[in-house]
């Protein structure tokens, strides 16, 4: 279990969290006509995207921004390039978007439509705060160009770009949506705002469905996927095309490079195709046989092979009450393509083991093997480096060689001799990531080089283990008895002092501060090897802990009040979970205000500082400022004091309070039954609720897509030079008492 710890403990008590001083930003989120001039690294309020070296930014001006499903709408002008006018375009920012870059989906409304009609009537919002989705929403045309009779008609100018680049007079000088949309929007989007370089789609309605088509047919390599909303697939053969083509680009035959049906034709055998195109169309839209023939499109689909799935729904017209009734699915379409596009992305770069390594496990596989190791004799000592030897592993076990290893506050528990089940001496360590050097007879799920995470909760899956088999729970009880008593399953331990032949216990079944270690195989997750092993390690306890509690334990939803006490990596990880699950209100309480700014930027809407206020217990001033209190509340200190505050500022009638951080050994909770009685529940986790082998490579594969980042949590990086295991672990110690520390991550091999 992740015990983890506030750095101000020893002052926790005495404060009996006091009232706080409450800074907040709650209700900073509109902001109106400011200027953005952001390069990519820079840190400013559009979000820029920190990824995109080199695009060089444009100057935007937000005009307005509203909260939405724990996320943004906002609005933007800029100048444009493409057409000499200023612009405009909205997009909806998910709550994923505060933590790291997002794929995109570009939505091209119709005619004469702005930016704000899908924005106020589409209903995107939901299903992209759900998706984890961006959704860009360019305006149709240029405004203001002052071209001759832009605006006489609804289905031309200024009521009508139709998504390509004029080449007749005097509409050249201006009308360039095409450009515009599939170059520069993006490239000003990707600049300025957290969007992920490669990861776009793009849908729209009407004369927008036909540019989404005929932009993703002529740019099949940029776009994930593509839908439309009764698009007009054939604009060529129709009336409202033929009048834009003559008029834009001198003919309709000219308009052919910009019709879909007529580019499929041309397509050849080197254009890829999409998995499947979705159209949805109602059945009475007024526009629907003259103008959309949707027929076409699938007639000339079905001569090329390109998928598409035409849906017709009776009762439905060409307006936004049909567009609304069917984003969800849109948005999910898309949702799903651009995964997959992240994932290909991912798998191109080909990581294979080291083949050195492999022949260096070779020698030592079914060896003794000598390595250094932090070692503790005793409570309250400092751990010494010591030469063990670290025995081959045997049947069902897996020996590993440790490469990064991140101190938890479990581990100084143990070492301050608070833990009941802490036995001495004793190799601590428990949030590693390692790569496998040998395995023991009868394993199958690992194999030599084999990047892995132990982990303290083991998952057998045997037929027989309820507790594998149940979705209620994760706690795995095949090897809780002998890992509490600091030996492997057989009883025995794998380590020895090389100076004395002392026999050294294991802790919580991983033993990391040591080069090497052996596991049960049941406790090694195997995870994909582009994952950073400095990295991979924070998923081995704490912050795997606190996004488990949020998203398994109380599965936090969208728009819900959350209250977080303490602030360190395990409560961090509990703000970005509530901020990814779509909370509206996040409170963050610690006494180390130097917290309060990441606590800001992963989520917190409001800070509160315990020191702050005299006499008043801190569950009353957090009542006071949710009116009720709030739905669900946290307490990742391990303080049984802290633990009664948060469960008495759980919402009247339904709040839940969940306990993560473990107390010191004889430490009791205390309320009043009245709390319990007027409908607040009172829950625990351990490990989050995480099944450790299944769930753990799922989280590093999200990480590894950018929709979970976790490297904000390293705050100290420390090397053990010359084997000096001891020496750097006593310096991550040092560090994560100082009060400034999340993780301090501790590197054995290079």
């Amino acid at each position: 279990m992740s015990r983890t710890a506030l750095t101000f403990l020893p002052r926790a008590l005495s404060a009996a969290f006091r009232p706080a001083r409450v800074a907040s930003n709650h209700h900073r989120v509109p902001l109106r006509a400011k200027t953005i001039a952001s390069s990519a690294s820079a840190s400013s309020p559009s979000n820029p995207n920190p990824n995109h070296e080199g695009v060089t930014s444009i100057a935007m001006e937000l005009k307005s921004a509203n909260k939405a499903h724990g996320g943004e709408v906002r609005k933007y002008t800029h100048a444009s390039s493409s057409t000499g006018t200023d612009m405009t375009f909205s997009v909806y920012v998910p709550p994923a978007a505060a933590l790291s870059p997002v794929p995109v989906i570009y939505y091209l409304s119709g005619l004469t439509c702005t930016d704000d009609n899908a924005t106020q009537k589409g209903g995107a919002f939901k299903a992209c705060a759900d998706a984890g989705v961006m959704m860009v929403f360019p305006d149709t045309s240029p405004r203001g160009a002052g071209v001759a009779g832009e605006d006489d008609a609804y289905d031309l100018g200024t009521g009508a770009g139709f998504y390509v680049d004029a080449t007749s007079a005097p509409w050249s000088a201006n009308y360039k949506m095409y450009s515009y949309v599939t170059k520069e929007l993006p490239a000003l989007i990707e600049a300025n705002l957290p969007a992920a370089r490669g990861l776009k789609s793009i849908t729209g309605h009407s004369m927008g469905g036909h540019g989404a088509l005929t932009i993703a047919f002529k740019n099949p390599t940029e776009y994930a996927a593509v839908s439309a909303f009764a698009p007009i697939v054939n604009p060529s053969a129709v009336p409202w095309g033929k009048k834009a083509f003559e008029t834009y680009l001198g003919s309709a035959e000219a308009g052919k490079d910009h019709d879909a049906c007529e580019l499929l034709k041309k397509r050849g055998a080197a254009f890829p195709e999409f998995a499947d195109v979705l159209v949805d169309q109602g059945l009475d839209d007024q526009f629907l046989t003259e103008q959309l023939k949707p027929e076409n499109l699938e007639a000339v689909a079905k001569e090329v092979g390109q998928k598409v799935s035409v849906r017709r729904h009776a009762g439905f017209d060409h307006s936004y009450f049909f567009i609304s009734s069917f984003m969800e699915d849109h948005v999910k379409f898309h949702a799903k393509a651009l995964a997959s596009k992240a994932q290909a992305m991912a798998d191109a770069v080909d990581v294979t083991a080291d083949p050195a390594l492999l022949a260096e496990f070779a020698k030592t596989a079914g060896k003794d093997i000598e390595c250094n190791a932090a070692v503790a004799w005793g409570p309250k000592q400092p751990l010494t480096n010591e030469v063990v030897i670290v025995a081959p592993p045997k049947a069902g076990e897996v020996r590993v060689k440790v490469i990064s290893n991140a101190l938890c506050h479990t581990d100084i528990y143990t070492l301050d001799g608070h833990d009941p089940e802490g036995l001495f001496p004793c190799i601590l360590g428990h949030e590693a990531g390692a790569i496998v050097e040998s395995v023991g007879p009868g394993v199958t799920s690992v194999k030599p080089g084999d990047h892995v995470i132990p982990c303290y909760t083991p998952q057998c899956n045997a037929p027989a283990c309820i507790f594998c088999a149940s979705p209620k729970t994760n706690l795995c009880p095949t090897i809780r008895s002998t890992q509490g008593a600091g030996v492997m399953p057989d009883g025995t331990s794998r380590f020895t002092a090389k100076k004395d032949g002392t026999v050294i216990n294991h802790f919580m079944g991983c033993s990391t501060f040591s080069e090497y270690s052996v596991i049960a195989e049941i406790s090694a997750a195997k995870i994909n090897p582009r994952m950073p092993l400095n990295k991979a390690c924070l998923f081995g306890c704490g912050v795997s802990t606190g996004l488990g509690a949020v998203w398994n334990t109380c599965k936090v939803e969208a728009g819900a009040s959350v209250a977080v006490f303490g602030l360190g990596a395990v409560g961090l990880a509990v703000v970005q979970a509530a901020k990814m699950a779509g909370a509206g209100r996040i409170i963050g309480v610690d006494l180390n205000e130097d917290k309060f700014a990441i606590a800001s930027r992963l989520g917190c809407t409001d800070v509160v500082c315990p020191n702050d206020h005299e006499g008043i217990p801190i569950q009353s001033v957090i009542v006071g400022m949710t009116k009720w209190g709030v739905d669900y509340s946290f307490d990742c200190t391990g303080n049984v004091e802290v633990m009664r505050s948060a469960l008495e500022c759980a919402h009247r009638g339904w709040g839940e309070s969940c306990v993560i951080g473990v107390a010191a050994s004889g430490k009791e909770i205390a309320t009043r039954p009245f709390q319990l009685v007027t409908g607040r529940v009172w829950k625990g986790t351990a490990f989050g609720g995480w099944k450790s082998r299944s769930a753990v490579p799922k989280l590093v594969e999200r990480s590894l897509a950018g929709e979970l980042p976790v490297d904000h949590y390293v705050t100290h990086a420390i090397d053990a030079k010359g084997g000096d295991v001891a020496g750097a672990t006593n310096e991550a110690i040092h560090a994560l008492h100082g009060g400034d520390c999340l993780r301090a991550v501790v590197t054995y091999h290079k």
